[in-house]
């Protein structure tokens, strides 16, 4: 924790330091109230430092800037058709009506700046009013040298899917990786990008070419700190101030005791509840230990916030379509005896891979977003068996694409190997045998793949079938179908994949200015929640990606300016 006291009053108190909590506090800030942030873990940064960073703002100005000009209507009938029963007119369109304002507010006032993601498709292109890009920005790469003493403050990019601890940006940066052994000039880029890595590392002891995540809260942090935002570091909320039904503060622990900080409002944005067992057993399905599922965010994002709101009166919402936003997940052995959890984004929907059950059978279309692939896999382990399953290939794709955590050539395979990450076999019979697949059922299904494979055809599950399915395959496959290619070139590898998550959606119902409301639908004077601490604004549902930081930045945002009593919009 800093040097400095802990002040024991002020006008607004965020407990939380992810993107919602630097958002609303940034924002409070910026309209001239005194904000204090406190934060649970000796680093700054929540789940989103660990996170790629990319937040779904439909009609945002970058968009607008490159010619993308669509009428609020357009996101509005794509959530509408995606969400059903789950959509409610008021979060929805005070989400929509405020998405291109924070943008804009951001970048015209504060550190944090952004780049586009206009190429990027809704994930459901079948779904009327998909848009085929201009809905996600994430934020702009940053010289971490800028943040001075806030450097060793903030949490630092996620083990597993960095190399050697630097990051590296989806788009064109992740491209040059995934290439740089088909493109000399892809390669330059790489030998550039971790030339320069391992000379930070030599100086300074990590990445300061700061992107995804890590540079988005690397931005906000600097953007508080120049509004003079008092950020404490471990300082854990424990309880809430209360007089007349108002919150008027919170009880905090520190290292020298309780003390209570006085705010005439206070932000919940704790992270919401991946790491708490109990909730995770009332509501994860199949999750009857509490720990059957991977949770991608840190260890104390584990429900503080939703308690604290239980405690003023609020109300969990558990009617969602889902209580868990799910991704793909597979265990990361290391070599220091810990095991890390690395997420399954990138190579489901290239050429040459498939998903398949312990019969051997293949049970989606791996191209679609992660949160399809886990629910399917959830619907389709029948009950009393382990909900898993393994993602298949040869060793043309594993050596041009890597396989999860095991990395694309020219890096080498041997340590996935002995460490029980990658299961190799050289034949498919052989592969099913050490994973503990059906052989004849994995067999047969790689045959009934590989024939229309060949001619980029997928009968069973239609993948490349969707905008989004085609971005997410290799521009530069020389097939018909950029995500599709047979499975034939042994030997053949595994890695076996389990429900995880990148957070929850189940949290306190909440207005469209991000008040908590208690059990009668009224809201609690003085008490805002944003982040995983809200109700997800889509009802559970998965529209696209970036639909976790992107309400967590608005709604932020949108607490800070009501909290000034600032509503309307210019």
């Amino acid at each position: 924790m800093p040097a400095e006291p802990l002040p024991s009053d002020c006008d607004v108190l965020v407990i939380g330091s992810g993107a919602a909590g630097l958002a609303a506090a940034v924002t409070a800030a910026w309209h001239g109230q005194q904000v204090i942030l406190v934060e649970k873990d000796p680093v700054l940064g929540g789940a989103t430092a660990w996170s790629g960073g990319w937040a779904w703002v439909p009609r945002n100005p970058l968009a607008r800037r490159a010619g993308i000009v669509e009428d609020i209507d357009q996101p509005r009938t794509y959530l509408r058709n995606e969400l059903g029963s789950h959509y409610n007119a008021e979060r929805v369109d005070a989400f929509l009506e405020a998405c291109p304002h924070m943008v804009a507010f951001f970048e015209q006032h504060t550190a944090l700046q952004f780049a586009d993601g206009n190429a990027i498709p809704d994930m459901h292109g079948d779904t009327p009013g998909a848009a085929l890009g201009g809905h996600q920005v994430i934020a702009a790469p940053y010289d971490a040298r800028q943040l001075g003493a806030l450097l060793p403050r903030l949490r630092k990019t996620m083990r597993e899917t960095s190399f050697m601890g630097m990051p590296i940006m989806a788009g064109a940066d992740l491209a040059a990786f995934l290439n740089m052994t088909r493109s000399p000039r892809a390669l330059l880029h790489v030998c550039k990008r971790f030339t320069r890595h391992l000379y930070h590392l030599a100086r300074h002891g990590r990445a300061m070419h700061l992107v995804n995540g890590v540079a988005l809260v690397a931005r906000l942090a600097k953007s508080a700190d120049d509004l003079g935002v008092r950020m404490f570091e471990s300082t854990a909320a424990k309880g809430l101030l209360m007089e007349d039904g108002k919150v008027l503060g919170a009880m905090v622990a520190t290292a020298q005791g309780e003390r209570a900080i006085r705010a005439r409002a206070v932000v919940l944005a704790a992270g919401g509840f991946p790491n708490d067992p109990e909730r995770r057993r009332q509501l994860f399905p199949r999750d009857n230990s509490g720990h059957d599922n991977l949770a991608l965010p840190p260890p104390s994002c584990s429900g503080d916030g939703l308690r604290l709101g239980e405690s003023a009166g609020g109300v969990v919402a558990t009617d969602l379509k889902s209580p868990v936003a799910w991704a793909p997940v597979s265990k990361v052995p290391h070599r220091d005896g810990s095991v890390g959890h690395f997420p399954h984004i990138i190579e489901r929907g290239k050429p040459g891979i498939i998903g398949v059950l312990a019969s051997g059978k293949r049970f989606v279309n791996e191209a679609h977003g992660y949160y399809d692939y886990v629910s399917a896999m959830v619907a389709a382990v029948p009950e009393g068996e382990e909900v898993c399953s393994w993602l298949i290939c040869d060793h043309r794709f594993l050596r041009r694409f890597g396989l999860g955590h095991a990395r694309p050539a020219p890096l080498p395979v041997g340590p996935h190997l002995r460490s029980g990450y990658l299961k190799r076999g050289a034949t498919l019979e052989q592969l099913a045998q050490v994973c503990g697949i059906d052989p004849a059922g994995l067999s047969a299904t790689v045959a009934e793949f590989n024939q229309p494979a060949r001619q980029g055809q997928d009968p069973a599950f239609g993948r490349g079938s969707t905008p989004f399915n085609r971005k997410q395959g290799d521009p530069l496959h020389k097939g018909p179908n950029p995500c599709v290619a047979p499975i034939e070139q042994g030997p053949f590898y595994a890695v076996k994949v389990q429900p995880g998550c990148f957070g929850t959606f189940a949290g306190l119902r909440t207005d469209g200015h991000a008040r908590v409301l208690n059990d009668a639908g009224q809201p609690i004077s003085g008490l805002y929640a944003a982040g995983t601490d809200m109700a997800s604004v889509f009802g559970g549902w998965y529209p696209s990606g970036g639909i976790n930081l992107g309400p967590a930045l608005t709604f932020g945002y949108v607490a800070g300016r009501h909290i000034c009593g600032v509503t309307e919009y210019e």
